[in-house]
């Protein structure tokens, strides 16, 4: 067994960990427009399911407009129903063959509320970063009651991972801390 194999396989599953929890941070809006805000939303076309980002391109003209232009004419409609049952705070409007989605100020609660929402995300993320981290020590473990690696080894070996899992852990902590002062920004 390689323990240095086993190791490096954790780390890019909690860097993918913590990627993924950033992603996750992203769709939730701070009040200014963003692409992500609708790129991944769902639409019913031609009979199957695509999304926004797929069919159209989508800018943000300034910090309180999203707009979304088709390629084709015939998505428009599905695009704003998409838009409208997503349930993402937007409202948009069909302008000729673009539609406008305006940001609406956040109120107070609202702020407090997503702030519970990124709580919540950073969470998830750590919670899958510990499962990494059991998931070796029991290769690990089981690695050393066969005798494939010493005592000694199995040790220094916990201490990496560890360090992995603490560094993975801070990362989405300042991860978290950013997008928490990004949310409650008026």
């Amino acid at each position: 067994m390689n323990i240095n194999e086993t190791i490096n396989g954790a780390k890019v599953l909690m860097i993918k960990a913590v990627d993924h929890t950033r992603k996750e941070f992203s769709s939730l809006h701070t009040g200014k427009a963003s692409t992500s805000m609708v790129e991944g939303i769902m639409v019913e076309l031609y009979g199957s399911q695509m999304r926004i980002k797929d069919i159209a391109a989508i800018t943000t003209p300034d910090s309180r407009t999203i707009r979304i232009q088709p390629w084709d004419k015939e998505s428009l409609k599905p695009i704003e129903k998409g838009i409208i049952a997503s349930n993402v705070g937007l409202n948009p409007v069909v302008d000729g063959m673009i539609i406008r989605c305006n940001v609406p100020e956040m109120s107070g609660e609202r702020r407090q509320e997503l702030s519970k929402v990124a709580n919540t995300m950073a969470e998830t993320g750590k919670i899958s970063i510990r499962g990494v981290r059991r998931d070796v020590l029991d290769v690990l473990k089981k690695a050393q009651k066969t005798g494939e690696i010493t005592e000694d080894e199995l040790s220094k070996a916990e201490k990496d991972v560890q360090k992995l899992v603490d560094n993975a852990i801070a990362d989405i902590d300042k991860a978290l801390e950013s997008k928490t002062s990004d949310l409650m920004k008026v």
